[in-house]
């Protein structure tokens, strides 16, 4: 696997580059926006791993929405400061999967970049067939979603809590339980993920995202995808 890593600051970007090659993954290292940017059109890196705050004139966010025009690798971005729902949701719209607050733990960062990279994987379920109701289709071999005719973007992470929701159509699934399917075990506790990942969700998914009929909340539970009948269900 290889994976560009985009930060001014040496000695992190150096620290982060030589344990994930230690890990076994080949590492393309860059100290700003611009030369990321350039490194991801030449590397096609499995993984983008971007700092917010970044001298140039072309921040992480930036980098990140050049980035998710043109592909769907998945991305990483750091964060000097405690990440709020805000934060997230900033980045989200930006195409970001996850985010890592420094100062980094290297272990705890390794573990994060695989299981986002596990997340990233072709999802395999008992509902390979996908979903189509006329309005909503959902594509789980190819990963396509398409909207009333018309193809949307899911990020990576976005994709595969779409698609275990929809492998347990009818059926809630818990917030832990989405936890570890999702993100993993290494995000037991970041319990406002859920929350924020499945309001992006609806933003692209539902006719009416205020009144959701696709992707239902069990209040204090967890969440349930609910099957349509096959005609483009109204908004209210």
């Amino acid at each position: 696997m290889k994976v560009l890593i985009v930060d001014d600051e040496q000695a992190i970007r150096d620290a982060l580059g030589r344990k994930l090659r230690r890990e076994g993954f080949e590492v393309i290292l860059c100290s700003d926006g611009l030369e990321g940017l350039r490194a991801f059109h030449a590397e096609r890196p499995d993984l983008v791993i971007l700092d917010i705050v970044m001298p140039g004139g072309m921040d992480g966010l930036t980098v990140c929405q050049r980035v998710r025009e043109i592909a769907e690798t998945p991305i990483m971005m750091l964060s000097a400061q405690a990440v709020t729902e805000d934060n997230i949701i900033e980045g989200l719209n930006a195409g970001a999967d996850e985010y890592l607050i420094k100062p980094i733990r290297l272990n705890e960062f390794v573990a994060r970049v695989n299981a986002l990279l596990r997340r990233s994987q072709i999802v395999s379920t008992e509902a390979d067939q996908g979903y189509n109701d006329g309005y909503l289709s959902i594509d789980l071999h190819r990963r396509h979603v398409h909207v009333a005719g018309r193809k949307i973007h899911l990020t990576p992470t976005e994709f595969k809590l779409l698609a275990i929701l929809l492998e347990n159509a009818g059926r809630v699934v818990t917030q832990r339980d989405l936890l570890e399917q999702v993100w993993g075990r290494e995000y037991i506790d970041d319990v406002y993920y859920p929350r924020v990942y499945i309001s992006q969700l609806r933003r692209k998914v539902e006719p009416d995202p205020a009144n959701p009929v696709y992707v239902l909340t069990e209040h204090r539970i967890g969440y349930r995808f609910e099957k349509q009948l096959p005609s483009a269900p109204k908004s209210q």
